[in-house]
């Protein structure tokens, strides 16, 4: 059983991007990775370069032709680390509801559900 632990490395958003984009592929091409998050070449170099230092990911480098090729992929230890983060972050999900009121107008409050109008942009 996997137990939950946040993981302060992988929870900032552009490695957190990362870590979902590759466990949910396998192998990823660099241009691939750069383009589903959105960064530099250099930004998408730092955070590879983070994750690969703290074993979370494998870097495979390859020529394709006379051209060079970078390919990441999720090792066990980083899958390991991405699954008790998840957990982790719905454990505080789960212990957060029902402990503050929603905002009047919210479709789950009880201001919204007794007043009988619908509450406007929120479908049925």
């Amino acid at each position: 059983m996997t137990t939950p632990r946040f993981d302060e490395l992988i929870h900032a958003p552009t490695r957190l991007s990362l870590v979902a984009f590759l466990a949910a592929t396998g192998w990823a091409d660099f241009a691939v990775l750069r383009d589903s998050v959105g960064l530099s070449d250099s930004a998408l170099s730092k955070q590879l370069a983070t994750l690969e230092d703290a074993g979370y990911i494998e870097i495979r480098k390859a020529f394709a032709g006379k051209r060079p090729r970078t390919s990441a992929r999720l090792t066990a230890a980083g899958r390991t680390a991405f699954d008790r983060h998840v957990l982790a972050l719905q454990e505080i999900v789960a212990g957060t509801a029902g402990r503050w009121p929603l905002p009047a107008g919210h479709p789950g409050s009880r201001s919204a559900a007794s007043d009988g109008e619908p509450t406007p942009g929120v479908s049925p």
